[in-house]
């Protein structure tokens, strides 16, 4: 740091001819421009400047020294603002992976303003119901629902927290009847999703009691949506995350069931190598992303019960 001081004070006092003026400029006193230019020439070793009572002026090693550190100068100031206007205008390939879920409901109908705002960033979309490792696979960012990532490389920025909760389809309804009670849920097809922790154990909570409920599946899948469009069908009761159902639920579609109990709910994450600065293109889709969360308030529509809407 002293060292780019030193030059960037000597350059200053070459081109005007003046500590004083030089000093002024950098925002330093008197005092501390005299001592960095004598620290310079102490390093080097050379006399770089002779001064008098009347004038400045550069030594011959001086004024080559000048031509040569002017130059580096220079090119760290192109360099500077090279890389300020890559801040204020993103570019290059962005790796984004998350579930097809999440990526057809919550990232693939915002591409079109995120590229709109960013038209020289590249985005491309890994879906996928498995969790990369971020670093190997050379993923920029990652959307995920669990609290913390096992990687100490890996940062995480909270989205939204969301329910996960019981729906089927007026049809189906229709036909085999509303479960009432928790007990009534083995009677009823269920539609399971074998990627959730203990998929066939669905453990309840409600004004602090807890009930473990045993299902066994009509349909089990490792995808969310082929699950979503069974239950569209008719097929039977599902368990997703509300970030998945609430469209449906809102629209009639689906119908909550059991509403008035909790399953354990679950955190939709950003999870991003951790690095000191962040390149342009990661921040500006974390940040895009953060700002839609917090305007749609998805978490308070994640996390309430569908009594109205």
């Amino acid at each position: 740091m002293d060292r780019w001081t030193e030059i960037e004070l000597f350059v200053q006092v070459a081109e005007t001819g003046s500590l004083s003026r030089a000093a002024e400029a950098l925002g330093l006193s008197n005092a501390a421009a005299s001592r960095h230019l004598s620290a310079l020439e102490q390093r080097l070793g050379v006399r770089l400047v002779e001064r008098n009572t009347r004038r400045l002026y550069l030594t011959d090693t001086g004024q080559e020294f000048f031509s040569r550190a002017r130059t580096i100068l220079a090119d760290l100031k192109d360099a500077e603002a090279t890389v300020n206007a890559a801040a204020l205008n993103p570019t290059g390939m962005l790796r984004v992976t998350a579930s097809l879920s999440f990526s057809m409901h919550h990232i693939a109908p915002l591409l079109r303003e995120y590229t709109r705002r960013y038209p020289n960033v590249t985005v491309h979309v890994e879906a996928a119901n498995r969790y990369f490792d971020i670093i190997d696979n050379n993923i920029d960012v990652a959307i995920r629902t669990r609290e913390f990532e096992p990687d100490s490389n890996v940062t995480i920025r909270r989205l939204a927290e969301t329910r996960r909760i019981l729906a089927a389809s007026p049809r189906y309804l229709a036909q085999h009847g509303f479960p009432r009670t928790l007990d009534d849920l083995p009677r009823h097809k269920l539609l399971i999703y074998t990627y959730a922790n203990n998929p066939n154990e669905l453990r309840f909570t409600r004004e602090g009691q807890t009930q473990v409920v045993n299902v066994k599946g009509l349909l089990e899948s490792n995808d969310g949506q082929i699950l979503r469009a069974a239950a569209l069908d008719g097929m039977g009761i599902l368990v997703q995350p509300t970030y998945i159902l609430y469209d449906d639920i809102v629209a009639g579609r689906l119908v909550p069931v059991l509403d008035d109990w909790d399953l354990p709910r679950l955190t939709v994450n950003l999870a991003y190598p951790s690095r000191k600065h962040l390149s342009a293109k990661v921040r500006s889709f974390i940040d895009f992303m953060a700002e839609h969360f917090e305007k749609m308030a998805y978490e308070r529509k994640w996390t309430g019960r569908f009594g109205a809407f």
